[in-house]
């Protein structure tokens, strides 16, 4: 199933959670973290598991879309709270906010285990994608992920947002519109360690949710990175996302012409396809797209 776009919606609004489910996302985030006041955490776990039990049916095959939640963030007091009440609507996968590594994961996933049992969850089914290098020392860690074994690990994500708050940093991008150097190693590193690992790679948000031409140049160039995918914070951000993260026709045929020489060359190592030499990393790449396009 494809996990393009990943929209977050706040935990405590009726409204717009009752909307949510029709906005096309391949994943509904029910955020209980910052998009929620303190004083309205307890009826947000109340929403966001009403919420996650009435739309249990949604992921069907070839359709659908998946349902996660980020909770609180571990070095906290009241996620544990979060996991206990959001695990009776049985999610998809838990997003982790302000992760400090690998061992906090290892942590977080036997009390993930207990509270799976508690629900009569399949052990060990529901996933965890950290949100990673939202602080300077954070950012450090983040190649220890792709040397840790860590199966429940859905994805790797990264929150430019929090990291620009904990660097005093006034801006993320230079006058050209490209991440300056902090925040284009941060991002490079959890392309990496999310590749490294097989996992997803999901790109951080665009936070001017109005801006749907600059939208769309920043989810094009995720796409074009290797990122499998993008954080948004508005329902007019995914159809963007999603089609750019869709490849085009072009490519498609591009990528079946790739495939089927090499099918019609078995053993080959090296062929000719309109002038220009592919190897088997251009095979690979090729089936990525066409499965990708499925």
């Amino acid at each position: 199933m494809k996990m393009r776009s990943w929209l977050f919606v706040p935990g405590d609004s009726e409204r717009k959670l009752a909307k949510v489910g029709a906005c096309g996302a391949d994943v509904v985030v029910i955020d209980l973290e910052d998009a929620v006041a303190d004083h309205g955490k307890i009826p947000a776990r109340k929403l966001a598991t009403q919420w996650l039990a009435s739309h249990r049916q949604q992921v069907t095959s070839g359709g659908g879309f998946r349902r996660w939640v980020r909770i609180n963030k571990l070095d906290g007091h009241i996620w544990r709270e979060d996991l206990a009440q959001v695990m009776t609507g049985q999610p998809d996968g838990i997003i982790i906010p302000k992760a400090t590594g690998p061992e906090q994961l290892r942590m977080f996933s036997a009390e993930l285990y207990e509270t799976e049992q508690r629900n009569s969850i399949q052990p060990n089914t529901t996933r965890i994608m950290p949100m990673v290098g939202e602080t300077a020392k954070t950012a450090l860690n983040i190649p220890a992920y792709a040397s840790e074994e860590l199966p429940r690990l859905g994805g790797l994500t990264w929150g430019s947002e929090d990291l620009a708050n904990a660097l005093g940093a006034s801006r993320k991008r230079d006058e050209g519109g490209q991440w300056t150097d902090v925040f284009r190693m941060v991002r490079a590193h959890v392309l990496l360690a999310a590749r490294a690992t097989g996992v997803a790679a999901i790109d951080t948000l665009h936070g001017n949710f109005r801006d749907l031409d600059g939208l769309k140049a920043a989810a094009r160039a995720s796409y074009a990175d290797g990122f499998t995918g993008m954080l948004a914070i508005h329902p007019d951000q995914v159809p963007v996302i999603n089609e750019a993260f869709t490849p085009g026709k072009e490519q498609v045929n591009e990528a079946q012409a790739i495939v089927d020489l090499f099918a019609a060359n078995p053993g080959a190592g090296a062929l000719s396809l309109d002038g220009r030499m592919v190897e088997q990393p251009h095979l690979m790449q090729a089936r990525r797209v066409l499965e990708s396009a499925r």
